[in-house]
């Protein structure tokens, strides 16, 4: 490959919307670079936020066809998308929307049927990235590493805040990664209380004051003490978190939960040598975040250009997908703790 174009395709459990970017990828002396050329956020329309949000409580079958509903409905998002932009991509690649991730029973679930969703743009689709490394007994997440590793080699630490925050950095010559918290997921729950899609600049965070005994019981949980590899899905906040956030005012409980996402990311990163940590995702536009993070760590926290806070993770799964349509190994095992690296995702073409 010297040169392609692509379209990548994330959407988070926080439920902030679609993210689309248009990606030319071009391969110099064995390094890739790449260009986000075009890129949307779109919001959800309420029947998809009610639809994704309930997903995780309806029945097999209900999710057989919301899958099928939901791959077409992100198809004719890319048709529009390509259409308005003028744009042919080589392919499509896909995250899809998380249902379940349970990789300690070997399973996990992002519903968005390829064939329906090559079917709905016309395009080559490459989906379903997690499923083999599941197989091998790995956590199927993080997936971004790699591209942490091959685009973004830079920066000594890759921190990404969405609904869930993850690390990314080299140790020992190999790329380790995993989850570190609940993120965004929680701070929107919080703020939708108040009747807001979520806390703008972490003003309401700000207003608040932690309260140490709800900041301890977040950070007593077993998880934190884990070595990685290691991976959060929703299943972790319905049972561990959402129940203990009551008894206070919305203002105090963002303010307890922005410094135990703080916190636990300082906490992850405590044993690297002093360098640059790269945050992207919402959580990076959080200024009271920031501010908490910078506080708590020792390391240099670096905000980058708004395109790259918010479209990194489309970016990185169009790259996933162009390591998979090269036959290249895209999800590594010294992050997912698989017993062998993976060239994962299926491929679907437009019938």
């Amino acid at each position: 490959m010297k040169e392609a174009i692509a379209i990548g395709l994330m959407s988070g459990s926080s439920l902030d919307g679609l993210d689309i970017a248009l990606v030319r990828f071009q391969e110099k002396e064995d390094k890739y670079q790449f260009q986000i050329l075009q890129a949307e956020t779109l919001p959800y329309p309420e029947y998809w936020t009610e639809q994704l949000s309930e997903a995780f409580h309806k029945q097999p079958e209900e999710l057989v066809q919301l899958d099928k509903d939901y791959g077409k409905y992100l198809g004719e998002q890319v048709l529009a998308f390509a259409k308005k932009h003028n744009a042919t991509p080589e392919f499509v690649a896909s995250h899809g929307h998380t249902i379940f991730h349970r990789p300690e029973e070997h399973y996990t679930l992002q519903i968005g049927g390829g064939q329906e969703l090559a079917k709905a743009c016309g395009f080559t689709v490459v989906n379903d990235f997690r499923s083999e490394d599941v197989s091998k007994g790995g956590q199927g997440a993080p997936l971004v590493p790699i591209g942490d590793k091959l685009l973004f080699g830079d920066y000594e630490i890759c921190l990404n805040i969405g609904g869930i925050a993850n690390v990314s950095y080299d140790e020992d010559g190999k790329r380790i990664a995993f989850d570190l918290c609940i993120a965004n997921q929680a701070l929107n729950y919080l703020a939708q209380m108040k009747g807001l899609p979520y806390d703008h600049d972490g003003e309401m965070a700000r207003s608040g004051e932690v309260d140490i005994t709800l900041l301890k019981q977040l950070n007593r949980h077993p998880f934190y003490e884990l070595y990685p590899p290691k991976s959060l899905g929703r299943e972790f906040f319905e049972a561990n978190q959402k129940e203990l956030l009551q008894g206070l005012s919305v203002p105090d409980l963002l303010a307890t939960f922005v410094e135990h996402i703080a916190l636990q990311i300082a906490l992850g990163v405590s044993h690297l040598p002093k360098g640059k940590i790269l945050v992207t995702g919402g959580g990076a536009r959080n200024k009271f975040l920031m501010e908490r993070l910078q506080a708590r760590s020792s390391h240099e926290v670096v905000i980058p250009d708004k395109m790259s806070i918010d479209y990194k993770e489309a970016l990185v799964f169009a790259f996933l997908g162009l390591l998979r349509m090269e036959g290249k190994t895209n999800v590594l095992a010294s992050v997912t703790g698989a017993e062998s690296d993976s060239c994962s995702g299926r491929i679907w073409k437009p019938c």
